[in-house]
């Protein structure tokens, strides 16, 4: 496998998991429905989990625009690269949201409120603020991308257990930061499926609330350089 194909994998399995359980907590007539933010955390940690381990042995598991970013800016990662990684994980996030909505399509079709609709595929804050919101998603990120620098390969792996250090991290900042914009740090996980929900055949879906798209997509990648810079400054 290429590690554009890791890419789109790795990324697809954290999207189809993480969408998935939003819309098993958020959307009516599932076993899962009103169990809270804590499932939704856990079911990201363990979206990110399975994606890390399937795809860090081929492409670095980066399945993160801002992780990659992150890289390049450090000199961790070469520039010519950065556009077909981005491509991968924009691929990735789309498939495994329509891949989430499918499974729970009849839940879509029972569910008259928009907003929760759009809730499944995208993130957004819960007091309108765009640089506040910006604000909040860049210092998670920040957050997460130092953390991430400092995370390293076993010097023998461990199998399954190499995708647990960066799987417990995006839980603490969930747990942590998730609040005030539902955490995004991660602009693939919420551009790609707030696409699939602009074009998919959604019942009385609404709008996809393009006003807001750019500070998830803005505020990880602000987020993710800053840590760059700080990290060379100390390392």
């Amino acid at each position: 496998m290429s590690p554009f194909l890791a890419e789109v994998l790795g990324t697809a399995l954290i999207l189809t998991i993480g969408t998935g359980v939003v819309a098993n907590v958020a959307l009516p007539k599932t076993k899962g429905n009103g169990s809270g933010y804590l499932a939704v955390t856990f079911g990201w940690f363990a979206a990110v989990f399975v994606g890390v381990y399937a795809s860090s042995s081929i492409s670095g598991a980066h399945l993160n625009p801002a992780v990659t970013i992150g890289l390049a800016v450090a000199g961790k990662f070469d520039w010519s690269l950065v556009p077909s990684y981005l491509l991968a994980q924009m691929l990735g996030a789309m498939i495994g949201a329509f891949l989430a909505w499918l499974a729970h399509i009849q839940q879509f079709n029972e569910s008259s409120d928009a907003a929760t609709k759009l809730g499944v595929f995208c993130t957004s804050a819960c007091i309108k603020d765009p640089f506040k919101n910006l604000l909040s998603e860049a210092i998670a990120t920040f957050t997460f991308m130092l953390g991430v620098f400092y995370i390293t390969a076993p010097a023998q792996s461990n199998g399954a257990m190499d995708a647990l250090p960066v799987s417990i991290l995006v839980l603490g900042i969930g747990l942590g930061m998730g609040g005030p914009t539902g955490y995004a740090i991660n602009p693939a996980r919420d551009l790609g499926p707030r696409i699939m929900h602009a074009i998919l055949p959604i019942k009385n879906k609404g709008g996809s609330d393009w006003t807001y798209a750019w500070v998830p997509v803005l505020g990880p990648i602000l987020g993710a350089a800053l840590a760059a810079y700080v990290y060379m400054l100390i390392a």
